[in-house]
């Protein structure tokens, strides 16, 4: 049932491309329908020369050999072509798919299923996919032709001589059958090892500046050695395997020449069968010899492909579960950015306490509130609420009065910028960084922004100042550069609701209080939600909001918090003494 399930799957993949594929099959039936014409024409050649010396016919169907020969060569590119071509054409279709999939499914998603193995399935597997709708579909029609236009000439030569020397052939698709779950096990086995190896290389290249302050240079080689070593035991049994069948399957295809030969010259000899008539049947055999060894790739081919289809498949069934709800809504424009949230629950999945817990609160639009609290209190899962990067419950989360969930996500996350603990960077220029959410900004609005976010004084003393590459990650900038780099970019797309989770934490206190001072002031506030453990600049805001094990246990104004006696007022006293101390 499930080989039949990847059949279909393989068969909704070339259905787009069924018109190059349809003409690349027709070509290989013409190209055999005259293969197998050929040996007629030279068995009447060599009758006619045993009849009587007439070269001039003899030579008439040599011409003509040659003439059909050429055709056959043609029509054969021609088949190769498109066939390869439809392979191509499905690659290229699939790699949409799977990164147009890939941009719907939530962060957690790629928590669970590493970079590595996405991008090896990306690769590796769409090549084997690639080669089973090109070369295996190829193969598979041309032995299929051979065989269904072949045998019926042979078996009109000669029944007895066409039976024996084709007898070897059922125990060859007998061995095909027992060897084929082995081999897709085994091509299993290679393509997760491959993965597994993606991931390390694309772990150690990322992580390469901890690798080398922790000197575990020698350690990382050991992992690498022994990773390689498994892919290389899972190629070798593969290989095994491989290396037993195939010239085994080649073999069988050649004795049934052998006992052609030998049953062959003893009914010439009887006079049952003309000397033609038996190289005709010598070179349909031979015909038949090719695409049955041909079966062994064929055969490696279509696991691989078997395999991938099951692996790519793996991603593209995966269902996203943060979408756009039946029935979406538009929140009515301009949006204000009042927020409120009413009894807030999270629990991660596998989790058994839960993130957030009885969260209530209401921020009205163009108010600006700081979120404190201890590391693992909640904060960063409350701002990766806000614009649904988390599978919320309906009911609990607002904007302008309209529940989260029943809004469209591209409407939803419009309206929130949001710049998360971990500014990342693209690597390309600075310019292009900044205005990623709004690639047509010009450069005045760009520097606008980088003003905003007090990194364009910086900016001017890079190189080449905008233009400015980052490098991967935006290695090239300290953290603190990074951090209001990515607050230029969220401040570019000007979007009512601001939430910077920690997005301040490598700049100093003093900017950190200048940069909220400036978003906070102005014709055009916007709604605010500054998640931090600098508490100076914290201490600005509107409002605070204090989190504890999942729920907001302290709610108010500085002046209001430090007076009383609880969490914020201990979390206050613990930075002034860091500070004396410091």
């Amino acid at each position: 049932m499930a080989r039949y399930s990847r059949l279909q799957k393989l068969g909704s993949y070339m259905r787009p491309h069924w018109k190059p594929a349809f003409w690349g099959v027709l070509s290989l039936l013409i190209v055999n329908a005259v293969g197998v014409y050929i040996p007629l024409l030279i068995r009447n050649a060599i009758d006619t020369l045993q009849v009587a010396t007439k070269f001039d016919q003899v030579f008439n169907y040599v011409l003509l050999i040659l003439l059909l020969a050429s055709i056959m060569w043609g029509i054969r590119m021609v088949s190769r072509i498109l066939l390869f071509g439809v392979g191509r054409q499905v690659e290229f279709d699939l790699k949409q798919q799977i990164f147009n999939h890939l941009l719907t499914l939530e962060p957690s998603y790629f928590a669970v299923n590493t970079v590595g193995d996405l991008i090896n399935r990306a690769t590796s597997d769409l090549d084997n996919i690639r080669r089973l709708v090109g070369f295996a579909v190829l193969s598979l029609a041309n032995t299929a032709f051979a065989y269904a236009l072949t045998l019926p000439v042979m078996l009109g030569i000669d029944v007895r001589l066409t039976l024996l020397a084709i007898a070897v052939y059922p125990v060859m698709l007998v061995l095909v059958q027992l060897f084929s779950d082995k081999l897709r096990i085994q091509q299993l086995a290679v393509q997760e090892e491959l993965s597994a190896m993606s991931d390390l290389i694309q772990e150690d290249m990322s992580g390469i500046s901890v690798i080398k302050i922790y000197a575990q240079e020698e350690n990382e080689r050991r992992a690498f050695r022994n990773s390689n070593a498994q892919l290389l035991s899972a190629n070798l049994e593969l290989a095994k395997t491989r290396n037993f069948l195939f010239p085994l399957l080649g073999g069988l295809a050649s004795i049934s020449l052998l006992v052609l030969l030998s049953a062959g010259g003893g009914a010439i000899a009887k006079g049952e069968i003309s000397i033609g008539d038996f190289v005709a049947l010598l070179i349909y055999v031979e015909r038949l010899v090719f695409p049955t060894a041909l079966l062994g790739f064929t055969i490696t081919a279509y696991q691989r492909g078997e395999v991938s289809v099951d692996r790519i498949e793996s991603i593209l069934t995966v269902e996203a579960q943060i979408k756009d709800a039946a029935g979406a809504v538009e929140i009515p424009t301009p949006v204000i950015g009042e927020i409120a949230a009413s009894n807030l629950n999270y629990t991660y999945p596998g989790a058994k306490t839960p993130a957030l817990k009885n969260v209530n609160f209401t921020i009205k639009p163009g108010e600006t509130v700081a979120v404190v609290g201890a590391i693992g209190s909640g904060k960063s899962t409350l701002a990766n609420a806000l614009p649904r990067l988390l599978d919320i419950d309906p009911g609990e989360l607002f904007l302008d009065g309209h529940d989260i969930t029943e809004v469209k996500l591209n409407q939803l996350r419009g309206a929130i910028a949001y710049v998360p603990q971990e500014s990342f960077l693209f690597g390309t220029t600075i310019k292009n960084n900044i205005r990623y959410g709004n690639p047509l900004a010009e450069q005045p609005e760009v520097e606008s922004a980088a003003k905003q976010a007090q990194i364009h004084p910086e900016i001017l003393n890079f190189p080449q100042q905008y233009k400015t590459v980052v490098g991967e990650r935006g290695i090239t900038l300290s953290g603190g550069q990074r951090q209001r780099t990515a607050l230029a970019r969220a401040l570019l797309v000007d979007a009512p609701v601001l939430i910077l989770d920690d997005a301040l934490s490598s700049v100093d206190n003093q900017t950190a209080t200048d940069i909220l001072h400036n978003l906070a002031t102005g014709t055009d506030r916007k709604t605010v939600i500054f998640i931090s453990h600098q508490m100076s600049a914290a201490a600005t805001a509107d409002r605070i909001f204090v989190m504890e094990k999942g729920e907001i246990v302290q709610s108010g104004t500085h002046a209001e918090l430090v007076g009383q006696p609880g969490l914020y007022q201990y979390l206050w006293n613990q930075q002034k003494l860091e500070e004396l101390l410091h």
